[in-house]
């Protein structure tokens, strides 16, 4: 696993982004494939049809996305499927570790800002009025309960990721700052524009 300040040994064609809701992978998603330039595939919004229904072409949708030869999505919807369609052919995943101050006081910021502008996403859903939010703390109805439950989901996670996919190259992220750092690095003229190497296959 690379911490920030390690060179990536290639330029990645194919990304994801892990990390605990409210810590920012869709904006981060959106930043890397302009750099890289990579199509970026907003995940929420091929899984939600109208209403927040899940559509069921979703599956579906992510199995032609990552047939593909170059994108960048968010990693999620694990238990819907997709670990087993996105995870084979990615060559890397970075994973925003940030603080739990950082991740909850992002996620509020959001929810708020998402809610009191009625900000249209994708689908023409529109986040529930923060009075509903916070009257329940049903992790499926709230999503700050949500972000409470999932909070060290990723960290239980990658050692067992890692061992199942060697193929993937592992980024961890600590804290916003050390992404933009991460993310200068690699707009500098000197990073890695080498093609990944083929890995042997085990017999």
């Amino acid at each position: 696993m690379l911490s920030a300040d390690d060179p990536l040994p290639f330029r990645p064609q194919r990304v994801l982004i892990a990390g605990v809701t409210g810590s920012g992978k869709t904006t981060l998603a959106a930043r890397i494939g302009g750099l890289w330039d990579l199509r970026h595939v907003e995940i929420d919004a091929l899984f939600h049809g109208p209403n927040w229904t899940p559509r069921p072409e979703f599956l579906d949708d992510v199995h032609a996305f990552t047939a593909e030869e170059r994108w960048i999505t968010e990693w999620q919807y694990t238990s819907k499927g997709t670990d087993e369609i996105m995870t084979p052919r990615a060559q890397l995943a970075i994973w925003l570790d940030y603080p739990y101050p950082v991740v909850r006081s992002r996620l509020i910021r959001r929810t708020l800002g998402r809610s009191i502008l009625r900000t249209r996403m994708y689908n023409g859903n529109v986040e529930k009025p923060i009075w509903k939010l916070l009257a329940t703390g049903d992790p499926d109805e709230n999503i700050l309960a949500w972000q409470t439950k999932t909070l060290g989901n990723w960290r239980q996670r990658m050692p067992e990721i890692e061992a199942r996919f060697p193929h993937l190259t592992i980024v961890r992220l600590r804290h916003p700052r050390e992404a933009d750092r991460w993310l200068r690095a690699q707009a500098l003229p000197g990073a890695s524009t080498a093609p990944p190497k083929r890995r042997s296959r085990e017999r």
